[in-house]
């Protein structure tokens, strides 16, 4: 218990600011906006992910921390436990706020830029066809099992297949909706109530099957590199397992937020200047193209690189937590996961996430790149819900150095499936 830390704190001084933070939380004086915020979700992330990094079964089975702390998150909103201002504060930080933003901004910079630069080049070729096979099996599969249970083929497509593989809510389930309310004549709002259910439980899901790809490359290490995507022995096309330090001046970090921020900003111009001309592609998209051509092209200095990469490791080692409750009070709806466990539906978001695993895997395996990495980022990064998904299904796999590719799943497969809904919906239901 004396080697216990939460938060960097033992745990006599943690439980006297634990019980700080209960008492302003339950007296409505916890502050606004992020203090407030930040406190909640570091005291309170913190100590649910030590729960899910410590449960023998959790941890070894169900992607540990990440899973108690997004669904642990999630149940204090639904049963109502958390004060009504707590989770307005939070949810403002999370979104109008901007955190999860800030967060991802981080990891898209320094990951990219902390990666090998030859191996970015030789992997990007490489990694469409991984995308369209995860796509592929997932229709496959789930059109199959629909079919034999007497769901309709066409139905489990269009409401279970393509929203779970769409990148999430405002990315994915929001635009697909459009693409129905056009095609079918029906109201987006009343189609959204029927995507939301399969995006969220195929998130959770992929999160617990993220935990369980992990497991499985500890017991068949053939099919893993442990955080490495492509199967080579040019050691010129392996990312280095590199020591985390901290960066030797205070005003480093400085630079890396701004640099990170910056790339954001400009992925947003981007994104704005194109929508204007009928081009809608997610400002995550834009940033991924921007950081990933300055370090193929190598114009950027070194000593900058190194700022934005140092950024980012400060940024996931504490802060994820804290994102991962975030995302539980914000972005999950328990409610709409427990009315959609019908054990046809559950049977069928199973089968889309096990042909995201299945199609990413094998085309994976055939153009060079290890199977479970190329299932998580591939596979499970497209069957999630977007950003928040890929934070969680990469903590939970242990792999979170494959955050480039797993927002190039999320961003852009998650176009790609935009404009497959665009032609198969009419097709289907027209």
């Amino acid at each position: 218990m004396n080697e216990i830390r939460i938060a960097g704190l033992r745990l006599p001084i943690y439980a006297i600011l634990l019980i700080i933070t209960i008492i302003a939380m339950f007296l409505d004086v916890l502050p606004g906006g992020m203090v407030g915020a930040f406190l909640f979700l570091i005291i309170f992330g913190e100590l649910l992910n030590l729960l899910g990094n410590k449960l023998p079964i959790i941890k070894t089975y169900l992607g540990g921390g990440a899973i108690v702390s997004i669904f642990g998150g999630a149940a204090l909103v639904y049963f109502n436990v958390l004060p009504e201002p707590v989770v307005e504060t939070t949810t403002t930080f999370m979104k109008d706020g901007g955190f999860l933003n800030f967060y991802i901004a981080a990891l898209i910079t320094g990951s990219i830029l902390g990666m090998n630069r030859k191996l970015l080049i030789n992997a990007a070729i490489r990694y469409l066809p991984c995308i369209i096979g995860a796509v592929a099996m997932a229709i496959i599969l789930v059109s199959g099992a629909a079919a034999i249970m007497g769901y309709g083929a066409k139905e489990a497509i269009a409401y279970v297949g393509i929203p779970i593989m769409g990148g999430g809510m405002g990315a994915g389930a929001v635009p697909i909706s459009k693409v129905f309310e056009a095609a079918l004549n029906t109201p987006a709002d009343t189609i959204m109530g029927r995507l939301v259910p399969a995006v969220a439980l195929g998130n959770a899901m992929a999160i617990v099957a993220g935990g369980l790809l992990n497991r499985l490359g500890n017991v068949k290490p053939s099919l893993t590199g442990n955080g490495q995507l492509v199967r080579t022995e040019d050691k010129s096309l392996i990312a280095e397992k590199k020591e985390v330090r901290p960066l030797k001046n205070l005003t480093d970090y400085g630079t890396g937020i701004v640099l990170a921020t910056c790339f954001f900003t400009f992925g947003a111009i981007v994104s704005h200047l194109l929508k204007q001309i009928g081009l809608d592609i997610h400002t995550y998209a834009w940033m991924i193209i921007a950081v990933a051509v300055v370090k193929a092209t190598n114009i950027m200095p070194e000593e900058l690189e190194e700022k934005c990469e140092g950024w980012y490791n400060f940024v996931a080692k504490n802060f994820t937590a804290a994102l991962m409750l975030g995302i539980g009070v914000a972005y999950t709806d328990l409610g709409d996961i427990i009315s959609a466990f019908t054990p046809t539906y559950v049977v069928l978001v199973f089968f889309v996430i096990l042909g995201a695993i299945i199609g990413a895997g094998v085309i994976g395996h055939f153009v060079g790149f290890h199977v479970i990495e190329s299932a998580i980022t591939a596979g499970l990064c497209m069957a999630n819900m977007g950003g928040t998904g890929d934070v969680a299904v990469l903590t939970a796999s242990d792999r979170m150095e494959l955050m480039p590719f797993a927002q190039i799943s999320s961003r852009l497969g998650g176009a790609f499936i935009i404009l497959v809904a665009s032609f198969l919906v009419p097709l289907f239901f027209g």
